[in-house]
């Protein structure tokens, strides 16, 4: 420090918490990338396979490649293409049925892979939820803290602000889950 000047000290000051700071930020996007990495080596081999079906058939391909098999069915199944006997003819319900039961398939495939990402989601939300009650519970320490340092230091805080009292308290969750309750709408 003998050769610095007392302006370089702050931005070094800054760069090392900038550092730090930069390596809990990595250090969070790694476990999260880990959090989701082993959720979906856990999928079932079903999973995988709806996840597979969603993807591919919710693509622009998959949407070109119907376009050109209908247009195709109808073209040879009207007779605009004479060098094809037509095997479907209108009413069209042979190309009713496979529809039918792609739609069928395609659904159930769709709504597997929701499924799979709701009960993911539900995990996430869980995860959300203790954070926030352990990062509750610390800020009302860190308060606590304050309020005592301020009281030994002689600096007065206010007893009036009702606002600054409820917040040094520890919050009940089970209340807070209650009142929710009670004024949330019904789905």
């Amino acid at each position: 420090m003998a050769g610095r000047n007392k302006a370089e000290l702050p931005t070094e000051a800054c760069r090392t918490a900038d550092t730090a700071a930069g390596d809990v930020l990595r250090e969070n996007i790694r476990a999260i990338a880990d959090l989701e990495q082993r959720a979906l080596h856990r999928r079932s081999a079903a999973d995988r396979i709806s996840d597979a079906i969603s993807r591919a058939m919710g693509s622009a391909p998959f949407a070109l490649i119907h376009l050109l098999v209908f247009a195709a069915w109808l073209l040879v199944n009207t007779r605009t293409l004479p060098i094809v006997e037509p095997f479907d003819p209108f009413p069209f319900n042979f190309l009713t049925l496979v529809v039918s039961l792609e739609a069928i398939f395609l659904s159930v495939f769709v709504l597997m892979s929701q499924n799979r990402m709701t009960r993911q989601a539900e995990k996430r939300a869980h995860l959300d939820l203790q954070v926030d009650m352990l990062a509750e519970q610390e800020l009302t320490a860190i308060l606590q803290m304050v309020r005592r340092l301020c009281e030994a230091q002689g600096v007065e805080v206010s007893p009036r602000d009702e606002r600054l009292q409820e917040l040094v308290q520890e919050t009940d969750v089970h209340a807070v889950a209650a009142a929710l309750e009670d004024r949330l709408p019904d789905a």
